[in-house]
């Protein structure tokens, strides 16, 4: 019986890097599911120079492939925030898609506007996947922000993994984020999410993961008493005494920063501050409380080589036959150069 810690296999190259207006200065967070007509469909956040509007930070695109390697990028932008609304007025990011039983598609996606406003989780609908309406109001949101959601749907039960920030008693202005957990939250319709108690997988297990998780994906278990796995990303600190900038998302830099900077540029300055980002996977024999967790893809470093020296974070996992599993990940090398990579297990899932 394989064993998914430690079987995955990175693929050469990268299937998605910025090439255009819209994606040139930086591409993360992918997200892949099946396409109507065939093949795959890669939705990924982004950011150019040809964005919308000046304050714009990130929106959402697609590409598409017949074999899941070879994508062509599809004209447009998937879906963009909305100036004026304050809770999604900047950017959208790492989004989720799913097949609802009537036959449209809903993507979840983390949504920020300025930084002394706690990022939350939105949702989005569509009937082909190219056009997307913003659906209103806010899925989940916790007063010191969420984000990395990722949603596992069976017929009308739909739950969420969530990344929840937690600052402590000084709150989100005025102190370092403690930790990032990953939470559970269910709903009947998609729409309304009650969180469940606990944590699925806390940070700070170790030295890897002391700047917390970015994003989680439940991986189902094919029969009952089989366990269920968690595959996802966290991020390590840069090393004592590294100059580090302030991200323009943090929220202890001025409110107004990400308005008067590069926000591409500026994010990538503090990624390539010293941090690391990894890969890892956790079992669970109920699909609530994760252990065991092993690294399973990370770079070599900073002074290395490779699409994913520094970072690898941010997966969405399919199956793309049976018992072989296809994992698309965000990419950083030591170039500060973001793309999107992936790595293949061969099953079956235990």
């Amino acid at each position: 019986m394989n064993n998914p810690h430690s079987s995955w296999t990175r693929e050469a190259g990268f299937r998605i890097e910025g090439s255009n207006g819209l994606d040139l200065s930086k591409v993360q967070a992918p997200s892949v599911v099946h396409a109507p007509q065939g093949g795959y469909r890669l939705f990924y956040t982004a950011v150019g120079p040809e964005r919308p509007y000046p304050a714009c930070q990130g929106y959402i695109l697609s590409a598409v492939s017949e074999n899941g390697l070879d994508f062509v990028k599809e004209q447009g932008i998937r879906l963009c925030p909305i100036p004026g609304e304050h809770h999604i007025s900047l950017r959208v990011l790492s989004p989720t898609v799913i097949l609802l039983g009537d036959g449209r598609w809903r993507m979840y996606v983390e949504a920020r506007g300025a930084v002394d406003h706690p990022p939350v989780i939105t949702s989005a609908i569509s009937t082909d996947q190219i056009t997307w309406e913003h659906e209103s109001g806010i899925r989940f949101s916790t007063k010191d922000g969420v984000g990395g959601p990722r949603c596992l749907s069976n017929d009308n039960h739909f739950r969420l993994l969530i990344c929840c920030d937690e600052y402590g008693l000084q709150g989100r202005g005025f102190g370092k984020r403690l930790q990032r957990n990953v939470v559970s939250a269910l709903s009947s319709d998609g729409l309304h999410f009650i969180q469940e108690p606990g944590y699925c997988m806390t940070s700070h297990l170790g030295s890897l993961d002391d700047c917390g998780i970015t994003a989680a994906q439940l991986l189902a278990p094919y029969r009952d008493g089989d366990p269920w796995f968690l595959i996802y990303s966290a991020w390590q600190d840069a090393p004592p005494g590294s100059t580090v900038p302030v991200h323009p998302s943090d929220p202890s830099g001025p409110s107004n920063a990400s308005l008067l900077i590069d926000f591409a540029q500026a994010s990538i300055a503090s990624d390539m501050a010293g941090y690391r980002s990894r890969i890892f996977c956790a079992r669970s024999e109920d699909g609530y409380t994760f252990d065991s967790s092993k690294c399973i893809v990370q770079g070599l470093g900073y002074q290395s080589e490779g699409v994913d020296a520094v970072h690898a974070e941010d997966i969405s996992v399919i199956e793309i036959e049976p018992n072989k599993y296809r994992m698309y990940y965000a990419a950083c090398d030591r170039h500060g150069s973001w793309r999107i990579a992936s790595a293949i297990y061969r099953g079956p899932f235990p």
